[in-house]
């Protein structure tokens, strides 16, 4: 690949999930510029992509906060160190380069150089798992659809929800409220979901409020245009069942892939990041990862700990770039927020 004039940086960011914006923040706390990449064409990752009205509750500070509304947060928080986007782009190529720096080069031929990268990449690539029915390609993005972006659309819909771990569960409990019907598909009685949750589903399902379609799996789609009108559903067995349908939720999990990364010979374990707890560093010299991409002992895939662990990345890369100049460790209530 042709590499066209290169912008420098302090810090490239891989990566404009909650754990990526809140790294930007880190860093211009100790005075260092970013430009951040993401493939996806706004920042949030999977809270914008996927949840954006899905309530969080363990965000210190905010006993329950939106998935959007903490992105929006997060990226005013961030807006301060005034940092450099370029959404809608996938890192291609990371090279080293002489003097410590890193060469890094997107699929629309932005290139960027700084001598600390910090990979911020969530799950990698993700996209959902289809269930194998035949022509449901016809349906998707008019009446099936695999991620909840605007709870309203569904109101007085008669909607079919596949699947058993908590998406499944927590979206039956939500649009119960508003939907017109709501069944549930799972091929067993028993969920993946939290106990509370699951527990809550059984007793709407009690009450008459949802319908709890099990031991059943999906069959086959009906419907023309792209429009559903039923959904059919059968047993091991072979016994078959027709639920009238507007939407169909198949919620079955994300296929992820780590990408390009998988190819830039960072020590890995089972497809994430090793890195150093103590640092954020990876395997190779001025490279650091944090958040969910990323594996070490005890390691908790929480966003609050993708929070520590960006401030964490933020000092390494600072005694990286500035090696001559020791940084004094002061709280945010003592040095404000710098040059904002």
């Amino acid at each position: 690949m042709a590499h066209g004039h290169a912008q420098q940086t302090d810090v490239i960011i891989i990566g404009a999930g909650p754990v990526g914006l809140f790294a930007v923040f880190e860093c211009g706390m100790v005075r260092l510029n970013c430009h951040v990449i993401d493939v996806l064409d706004d920042a949030g990752g999977q809270c914008t992509a996927l949840y954006p009205e899905k309530p969080i509750y363990d965000i210190p500070g905010f006993p329950r906060i939106e998935a959007a509304e903490l992105i929006v947060r997060l990226k005013a928080q961030a807006a301060a160190f005034r940092p450099v986007y370029h959404l809608g782009e996938q890192v291609q190529a990371l090279e080293p380069l002489t003097g410590g720096f890193w060469r890094v080069t997107t699929s629309k031929g932005t290139v960027l150089q700084a001598k600390a990268v910090i990979i911020a990449a969530g799950v990698g690539a993700f996209g959902p798992n289809r269930p194998p029915l035949p022509g449901i390609e016809a349906y998707e993005g008019k009446s099936v659809f695999y991620y909840v972006t605007q709870r309203e659309a569904f109101r007085g819909k008669r909607v079919v929800i596949a699947g058993g771990g908590d998406t499944a569960v927590d979206w039956a409990l939500s649009l119960a409220e508003i939907a017109g019907r709501v069944s549930v598909i799972h091929r067993r009685d028993r969920f993946r979901a939290a106990p509370d949750s699951e527990a809550r589903l059984k007793a709407l399902a009690k009450q008459g409020k949802v319908d709890l379609v099990v031991p059943y799996q999906l069959h086959g789609l009906e419907g023309e245009d792209g429009q559903l009108t039923a959904v059919t559903v059968a047993t091991l067995e072979g016994a078959t069942k027709r639920i009238e349908a507007d939407v169909l939720l198949p919620f079955f999990g994300l296929s992820m892939s780590l990408g390009p990364i998988a190819d830039w010979g960072l020590a890995l374990e089972r497809n994430q990041i090793e890195v150093d707890p103590a640092t954020a560093a990876t395997s190779k010299a001025g490279i650091f990862g944090v958040g969910d991409v990323v594996t070490y002992p005890g390691k908790l895939k929480l966003i609050l700990t993708g929070f520590a662990e960006a401030a964490i990345a933020a000092r390494s890369a600072y005694a990286l770039i500035h090696p001559e100049t020791p940084l004094h460790f002061e709280y945010s209530t003592t040095s404000g927020v710098p040059d904002a």
